[in-house]
């Protein structure tokens, strides 16, 4: 083979090699638990940081939907719980509020507990690389609400835009001649604006993503006020990702415009926060999760496990084996033994008990054993 040829293959491999290496960048994950301002969940309550591991994570996040933990977690891990939730069983929120971050430190997130009456806010490092698995019961004791799902229609879009402008104390300006083309204005700090033009690819989808993620929770917020007129009242969980950090930085940089968006996202959490727990009546936990390796494929970090149970017509259906037929078998004929040796006694003690009463008192062989009758 030629020399130059193997040498550019061997170059080709090695960068094949770099490139699926670079498709997975780790660093540190952190996960924020804000507690009710109201009500205590978290028995650290003073803004300390843990360190658990990803199951540990999500048995943290089941037994605060009111569920028990999952039956592998450990002795070690169930301490470490003990340690992390209030002591009461009885007092869950059953109700979660969990948003994963792209782009973003945990420092800044942390910042938004200042900046609203919520309560105290736990810090949890993340233990390792893996996402978090949640095991969920089945789907009738529990309401998912994922607040990623976009409107289609861009006419739809532009109202949501102006809604959210409106509520926020800023402005849109819309585009007459084409949808989803205007100008957004956000107010942030030292009486400055957030300037974000749809037209831009990186602007249109941190605005988007973030009008998103604010009303699926004002839906949310509306299907919690049915579900409590309800017989019967699941736990909500509310689950969604932003990636409007992470897109401003790619286009912008980490200074500059990517530190506003910052700034509004968490003004925009804290609002929404503050609006779900006077909905919720404080029953409810905040989850935002700084996600420090970044994927490729845009795997979640967060990722449930519903667990369906089986109906009773598959049960029915379900084929015996000879060997647990011959045991129910031998079990019937136990029960069925045990029954009649019961009745029977019963019988005979009533029997005895009924002639012992009406014999009469001289016959009683037992207390005049000694007399002489005529």
């Amino acid at each position: 083979m030629d020399p130059q040829r193997a040498f550019s293959l061997l170059l080709l491999f090695i960068i094949s090699l770099l490139s699926l290496h670079s498709k997975v960048i780790y660093g540190d994950s952190s996960v924020l638990f804000l507690d009710s301002p109201t009500r205590q969940y978290l028995r650290l309550s003073l803004d300390q940081t843990v360190s658990l591991s990803t199951s540990e994570i999500g048995a943290t996040a089941s037994v605060l939907l009111g569920f028990a933990p999952p039956s592998t977690l450990s002795a070690a891990s169930s301490s470490k719980l003990n340690e992390v939730l209030a002591p009461n069983p009885f007092d869950r929120p059953r109700a979660l509020l969990m948003v994963e971050v792209t782009g973003a430190e945990d420092s800044q997130l942390v910042g938004r507990s200042d900046k609203s009456p919520s309560g105290n806010t736990l810090r949890i490092k993340v233990e390792g690389n893996q996402r978090v698995d949640i095991q969920l019961p089945d789907e009738a004791e529990l309401s998912m609400v994922s607040l990623n799902e976009a409107s289609s229609n861009a006419e739809c879009l532009d109202k949501e835009l102006s809604d959210f402008a409106s509520w926020f104390g800023g402005s849109y300006v819309e585009d007459a001649s084409q949808s989803l083309n205007g100008e957004l204005l956000i107010p942030i700090a030292n009486g400055a604006f957030m300037r974000l033009h749809m037209s831009e690819r990186a602007d249109r989808e941190f605005a988007t993503s973030l009008v998103m993620l604010t009303s699926n929770m004002k839906k949310a917020m509306e299907l919690h006020q049915v579900l409590t007129k309800s017989e019967h009242s699941p736990a909500e969980l509310m689950t969604g990702r932003f990636d409007g950090i992470k897109a401003l930085q790619d286009r912008y940089g980490k200074e500059g415009i990517a530190q506003s968006g910052m700034e509004v996202f968490v003004n925009s959490m804290s609002k929404m926060l503050d609006s779900l727990q006077a909905a919720y009546q404080g029953k409810i936990v905040g989850v935002i999760a700084h996600r420090g390796w970044v994927d490729s494929e845009q795997e979640n970090m967060f990722h449930f496990t519903v667990n369906t149970r089986p109906s009773a017509r598959s049960l029915q259906q379900t084929k015996l084996s000879p060997e647990t037929i011959i045991i129910a078998e031998v079990a019937f004929v136990r029960i069925t033994l045990a029954w009649i040796t019961g009745i029977i006694l019963l019988i005979a003690t009533l029997l005895g008990i009924y002639f012992l009463v009406n014999m009469p008192i001289t016959k009683d062989t037992l207390l005049y054993s000694n007399v002489k009758l005529d």
